[in-house]
This record gives structure tokens, sequence and C-alpha cells, in this order.
């Protein structure tokens, strides 16, 4: 008996190694104070439950929400009921 097959290293590379499931990158997400922007951030703890093709969607998604909170910034303030007499 050679000493390779005494080995139990040799037997265990032999086998197919079984694919790692999700997990989760442990990314610290900051608070912005602006409660629409943390909202957002917070759903990207949504891919770390997904496989590595389900990102795209919460990527876009937040990516998407992101840019409607920064068009927001942009928009002229919308006058209240009594601030538009003539």
């Amino acid at each position: 008996m050679t000493d390779e097959a005494a080995d139990p290293r040799v037997e265990a590379a032999a086998e197919p190694a079984e694919p790692a499931g999700p997990v989760a990158l442990g990314v610290v997400r900051t608070p912005t104070g602006h409660a629409g922007v943390d909202a957002h951030l917070a759903r990207l703890a949504d891919a770390d439950h997904l496989a590595a093709d389900g990102h795209v969607e919460v990527y876009e998604d937040v990516h998407r929400g992101l840019r409607e909170a920064l068009t927001a910034l942009d928009a002229p303030p919308v006058p209240g009921p009594y601030e538009n007499r003539s």
C-alpha cells in the first residue's frame, strides 16, 4: 500500500466539491440621515441572500431609487396651497 492511498487528503481532493451557497459580504452601511436614501441602501442587504445572478435585479432597483432621490433634489419646490396666490 502506498502513502497516497492511506492519505485521506488525496481521497478528498478526488471528490468534486459542492458549490458554496450565497454568503453575506458583511459590508457596513453607514446611515446618511436621509430616510429615502437609507431605505434604498438597506435594500442592498437583499442581495446577501441571493446567488450572484440575482444581484443585478437588486442593484438596478437600488440604483433607480437613488437616481430618483437625486433627481428630486434638483426639482423646484412645490408651492403650498396658499403660496400661489395672485
